[in-house]
């Protein structure tokens, strides 16, 4: 390894260590939590949380990599998809439906 190699391998750690931060709170919050980790793009990731109470909420993540690591920092359970079972675990609010219909027209 280089000291380049070393220096993004640090700075990917700090990132991933303050994203499992939010992550850890949204759980404690919530009763715990369960994720998915899903591409954005080429430059993002973002980890959708959703809670033992139906709420959710998402962080994105600069890479993929980062993203699985703050999940695994943070110890959240993380799910092959956000299709099926945790998906239908999500309870949405007024806002959101509001906000869906608004969309549509």
């Amino acid at each position: 390894m280089t000291a380049t190699t070393d220096a993004v391998d640090a700075r990917a750690e700090r990132r991933a260590k303050r994203i499992a931060k939010h992550i850890d709170s949204f759980a404690k919050q919530h009763g715990g939590a369960e994720g998915v980790v899903e591409y954005v793009g080429a430059a993002a990731t973002r980890i959708v949380m959703v809670g033992a109470d139906g709420a959710w909420g998402d962080q994105v993540a600069p890479s993929y990599a980062v993203g699985r690591r703050a999940a695994e920092l943070a110890g959240l359970t993380l799910q092959d998809s956000f299709e099926g079972e945790l998906g239908l675990k999500v309870k949405t609010s007024a806002y959101e439906w509001k906000r869906m219909a608004g969309i549509q027209i």
